[in-house]
């Protein structure tokens, strides 16, 4: 392969990780490149799991053998199997050097034990493979892995050298992607409690509407009010006002995963919420029954004020995320009113869907929030 065609190759490769917006497309976009690079019909990313001393598969891309998926769950091997792993994947390398890439063959002396990549490629088909370690932030990440199939020729030091100057191309979009990932995670969390934020609730509370209207999947959500707040920072300090807000957090998130993919999160001050799509009414109503219950035995609180609305009770018509906000955020309102020691339904009480319509303080800061949204 001639250098203007390996440069072409490299460019390539960089320009599909560039525009890869996802992990998986980034894995994706590194593995399909390497093996287009190599002259390969296979390649794999994995990571390394220092924890575990374990290589993680992340993608398989390609021809690939049967029982090797895509986007594998649980595909992964010990580091102590190949020791040349073992030797690249240390903490740092002296100097600022990197690990080189190295080639593999299927072919192995009879009399010899087979080296277990050795057996790997026999068993699935191939015959030669080409290896190179991932560094990224000056440690190993993981490795690429870009292999030929039986009567392919087998890769050669050339083809080494190249995979590593491919690995350093797939470090560089690997680190980009990590980036825009933690730039997103920051956009999207509330830094004190580390739950998601408003921002993160608008969108998830839009999917779960769209996906009621869709296909029927009932869609929920529960407001809480921390009761007390301003007494604890007054009487004692905003830090230990910010550990209240921090151990509700944490009851929150606990309580939230009773429902499968629940969002739970901190709207601001002291209100927060669980965003549900799929689990029943009564099934939402339990999780937010424990956390009234729980809240009530937090050390300096005063107990929560928990309003619920679930297109799975008699609501009328949900046309848009805002009317599910306000039917929860005034069944709030009047659990707080009456210092309701359990959640307010709407729908549950006629009442609550009346009152979702009266201008209580939160219904018009969600009306602001709303102000360009149609009607529901």
């Amino acid at each position: 392969m001639g250098e203007d065609v390996r440069l072409r190759a490299v460019v390539t490769l960089a320009r599909a990780m560039a525009s890869a917006h996802t992990p998986r497309e980034t894995w994706r976009a590194a593995a399909l490149g390497a093996r287009d690079a190599l002259g390969g019909a296979f390649a794999a990313l994995s990571a390394w799991q220092r924890d575990l001393g374990r290589l993680k598969v992340l993608v398989n891309a390609g021809e690939r053998a049967p029982g090797e998926e895509e986007f594998p769950e649980d595909e992964s091997y010990p580091v102590h199997r190949f020791p040349e792993i073992t030797e690249s994947l240390h903490e740092r390398w002296a100097g600022g050097g990197e690990p080189h890439a190295w080639v593999q063959s299927a072919e192995w002396p009879a009399a010899a034990r087979p080296h277990p990549r050795a057996a790997a490629l026999r068993r699935r088909g191939r015959g030669s493979c080409v290896v190179a370690p991932i560094v990224l932030h000056g440690r190993a990440w993981g490795e690429l892995y870009v292999a030929r199939p039986l009567g392919a020729p087998v890769f050669d030091r050339a083809d080494a050298a190249f995979a590593t100057v491919l690995a350093a191309v797939v470090a560089a979009g690997i680190a980009q992607t990590e980036r825009l990932e933690e730039v997103r995670k920051l956009a999207f969390t509330d830094p004190l409690t580390g739950l998601a934020n408003r921002r993160a609730v608008d969108a998830r509370l839009d999917e779960a509407v769209d996906r009621w209207r869709a296909d029927g999947s009932v869609a929920s959500l529960v407001v809480c009010d921390l009761n007390g707040l301003k007494r604890v920072n007054d009487t004692h300090g905003h830090a230990v006002g910010d550990r209240l807000l921090e151990r509700f957090g944490s009851l929150l998130s606990c309580c939230g995963a009773m429902l499968p993919g629940a969002l739970a999160a901190r709207l601001g001050g002291d209100e927060f919420c669980l965003v549900a799509s799929g689990p029943g009414a009564d099934e939402v109503l339990a999780a937010a029954d424990e956390l009234c219950a729980r809240a009530a035995e937090l050390e300096l609180g005063d107990g929560v004020a928990c309003g619920v609305a679930s297109t799975g009770d008699p609501i009328g018509p949900v046309t848009s995320a805002r009317r599910l906000f306000r039917l929860a955020d005034a069944a709030q309102y009047r659990a707080k009113a009456a210092r309701s020691p359990k959640p307010v339904v709407a729908g549950r009480d006629g009442a609550v869907v009346r009152l979702a319509d009266a201008p209580t303080p939160a219904a018009a800061r969600d009306r602001r929030r709303f102000r360009d949204a149609p009607p529901p």
